[in-house]
């Protein structure tokens, strides 16, 4: 049995214990995020038949310890360069007891590396410089957008035109407020620099979407503040109403999520 390299992405974790993205092209292998123990990153990996040695570089959207965790370990065992905005390398630097082979960009230019046209752009989050990422590559565009406390409309237009979309559904509101957590947890993620609920992932939707869209991650979800078929059918209505066919899945916490190919060529092959 011959093992084909995943050409498309699969979500290793997604929510407020740890965050990370595999995306694969023929040339390029990268991660956005590497927010999970070392331990766990590597068994996720596993799954899509990849180890973090196959890993040509990592994206880091901000300085979160859920988006960040592996990284004092990972960068003491693997060379692979961390991509960052200078902000947020500084902040990087400050949990390390070593240097990482960093490579700065700068939030709003578009660069490349292998066959991947990446360009991250600045969101509102309460973190130095956070950025979300689109990603071109073989014709297709890719999205990446999340811990966002509001949809600007930076965020708008870069998010047009996506074949694929990795949006944040992180609360309902009602639940937020329902919920035992403290009222200065409440006021942040309700607030323009935490994160978007069901409605307002959906209202970004609606400016967003457009037929070319195959599939929709719904991202970030909050374990005690919202619930996947709530955030599924709020979404699924936008989409309906929209007159679109997308595929709609939940980016899971605590297990890889469904993984989506950019063609219609199975992992595992004879």
């Amino acid at each position: 049995m011959i093992i084909k390299p995943m050409i498309g992405f699969c979500p290793l974790a997604s929510g407020s214990k740890g965050n990370s993205i595999f995306i694969g092209t023929k040339n390029t292998r990268i991660l956005i995020d590497a927010g999970l123990s070392l331990k766990m990153l590597e068994e996720r990996l596993s799954h899509i038949h990849m180890h973090l040695r196959d890993i040509d570089a990592i994206l880091i959207t901000h300085e979160h310890i859920d988006h960040i965790r592996a990284l004092k370990t990972l960068t003491s065992k693997y060379s692979i360069p961390i991509f960052a905005n200078s902000d947020t390398a500084h902040a990087i630097l400050e949990t390390m007891d070593h240097i990482p082979k960093f490579k700065i960009f700068s939030t709003g230019e578009t660069f490349e590396f292998g066959d991947l046209e990446i360009h991250p752009f600045s969101i509102q989050h309460d973190t130095l410089d956070p950025v979300a990422f689109t990603i071109e590559t073989a014709q297709l565009k890719l999205g990446f957008c999340t811990d966002l406390g509001f949809a600007t409309t930076l965020v708008k237009n870069r998010l047009q035109g996506c074949d694929f979309l990795y949006l944040e559904a992180n609360h309902e509101p009602s639940m937020v407020h329902a919920s035992s957590r403290p009222m200065v947890y409440k006021q942040r993620v309700l607030s323009r620099q935490g994160h978007l609920s069901n409605a307002q992932c959906a209202e970004l939707l609606q400016d967003i979407a457009c037929i070319k869209l195959k599939h929709l991650h719904l991202a970030h979800l909050s374990e005690e503040c919202n619930h996947p078929q709530k955030a599924l059918g709020i979404i699924q209505n936008t989409l309906n109403t929209l007159g679109l066919k997308t595929e709609l899945s939940i980016a899971k916490q605590h297990e890889i999520s469904k993984a989506v190919l950019f063609h219609d060529e199975p992992i595992l092959a004879q």
